[in-house]
This record gives structure tokens, C-alpha cells and sequence, in this order.
């Protein structure tokens, strides 16, 4: 490993910013992430949040500023499927695939054994339906062979865009057992999701954006540090409010 990537985050935004038709999605956003932890990443719709995946993976050109991975543009990543796992609308697979198929050709075109599609199928447990075509999967069913795809190479990055999307309750517990083992494990993950209360039952540490706008990059633990309410009250006390990244003395004096 070079000395370039043991020096630089894991992920990095650096005054990023992206206009589209004059209209500022992304706005001055600066955030880093640790090997190691959950980051829950929150915001309306709209907020900007899809927009900063798409840049951070290389699908979306920044207007100025820096989305960087290991201290480089993922388009510079020598192997970008063991570095980055990311499930971003889906897992863009043909329908008339099966699962296993799917899989096994991400997996060549990556330079992957094809060893780890038997291992990636066991963990998402989609092993009973690994030879049916994905045209007939449920939602549910659909984001699990996403998070398949995701974890093909090993990555110690995971970029997830509302991955609970789809899946019942009982999935949703395994998904929050998944990204906490990964975490665990020494993994980055990154989860942007709706669903508040399940990312305060694994986020390590929260970013809040609001109109394009960072308004929070804290600790978890210190944002509810003296709050009688839960993660949404703490949430909706911030949103659109604040013209600077939160505290979580920010959070205590406010009524």
C-alpha cells in the first residue's frame, strides 16, 4: 500500500460543488470518513445526497472541489471493485439473467475469482434463488443482489444509496447486522437512507445536508448527547436552520 493512501482518509469531500443549469445541487460540501465506522448520510429529497454518490464514484463531474477515494478521483483507482463497493438505483442487472449469471460476468469483467459469487450469494442470503432469472425478483429481493455486486471485490469502501429500499423487516435487521459487521471488520460504509430511526441504531456518526448544504458532521452519540427526543426530532431541529456544519452544542441550545 502506498504512503498515499495510509495518509489520506478513506473517503474525502473537499469544498465539493456540482451547478446543474445554474442551480447549485451541491454546495461547498466538505467531509471526511474513518476506516472503521458507519457515516449515515441524511437529507431530504433533493438535498443532494445521490448527487454526491454519483461524484464520489465517478459518474458525476464536480463543478469545483475534490470527491476523492484514498486521496484520488475513483476515475484514478487501479482497481476500483477492491477498493469502492457502492449500490447506487439498483443492481442494473438484465431481467433475463439469473442472479448467479449476473455476478459471474461483474466478476470476470473485474478480475475476480469466481470463487467469491458463491461467497457474495451465501451472504446476502439469496442462495435459494440464485438461478432465477432477475426479471422475476421481488424489490427486496433486487437490492440484496445489489449489495451482492457491491461486496464482489472485497471493497473496503461501501457507498449505499437507500439500500433498505424494498426490504421487509426481518431484511432490514440483516442489513443492519451486514453494514455494522462490515464496520467492525475495519471497513468505510457510508448509507444514505430515510429511514432515520434504523440509521441511529448503527450510524457511528452522521452528515446532514440540507439544499445542497452541509449542516451537520458529528458524532452520533454527540448530537444526542442531552436530547430526550430521538435521531428525526434532532434531525428536524437542524434541517434547513443552520448556515454551517452542526455542533452538538449547536444541537443542545437549540429549543
Amino acid at each position: 500500500m502506498s504512503s498515499q493512501s495510509v495518509s489520506q482518509p478513506p473517503v474525502a469531500c473537499r469544498s465539493l460543488t456540482k451547478v446543474f443549469d445554474g442551480d447549485r445541487v451541491v454546495d461547498d460540501v466538505s467531509f471526511e470518513l474513518e476506516a472503521g465506522t458507519v457515516t449515515g448520510f441524511v437529507g431530504a429529497n433533493g438535498a443532494g445526497k445521490t448527487t454526491t454518490l454519483r461524484m464520489l464514484l465517478g459518474l458525476v463531474a464536480p463543478t469545483s472541489g475534490d470527491a476523492l477515494v484514498d486521496g484520488r478521483p475513483y476515475r484514478e483507482l487501479a482497481a476500483p471493485r477492491r477498493s469502492v463497493g457502492a449500490v447506487l438505483g439498483g443492481p442494473g442487472a438484465h431481467p433475463a439473467h439469473a442472479a448467479r449469471t449476473h455476478l459471474r460476468i461483474l466478476a470476470t469483467a473485474a478480475g475476480l475469482p469466481l470463487e467469491r459469487v458463491v461467497e457474495v450469494i451465501d451472504l446476502v442470503e439469496l442462495d435459494a434463488h440464485a438461478g432465477r432469472r432477475v426479471g422475476t425478483f421481488s424489490l427486496g429481493m433486487r437490492q440484496r443482489l445489489a449489495l451482492a455486486a457491491a461486496l464482489l471485490g472485497e471493497p473496503r469502501i461501501l457507498l449505499l444509496d437507500e439500500p433498505v429500499n424494498g426490504l421487509d423487516p426481518p431484511g432490514i435487521r440483516w442489513l443492519r447486522w451486514l453494514l455494522r459487521s462490515l464496520a467492525d471488520d475495519g471497513r468505510t460504509v457510508l448509507v444514505s437512507s430515510h429511514l432515520l430511526g434504523e440509521l441511529a441504531e448503527i450510524a457511528d456518526r452522521v452528515v446532514i445536508i440540507d439544499r445542497g448544504r452541509l449542516i451537520a458532521d458529528a458524532p452520533l452519540a454527540e448530537l444526542m448527547q442531552g436530547q430526550t427526543g430521538r435521531f428525526e426530532d434532532v434531525y428536524f431541529r437542524l434541517a434547513g436552520t443552520l448556515t454551517r456544519p452542526a455542533t452538538a452544542t449547536d444541537v443542545r441550545s437549540r429549543p
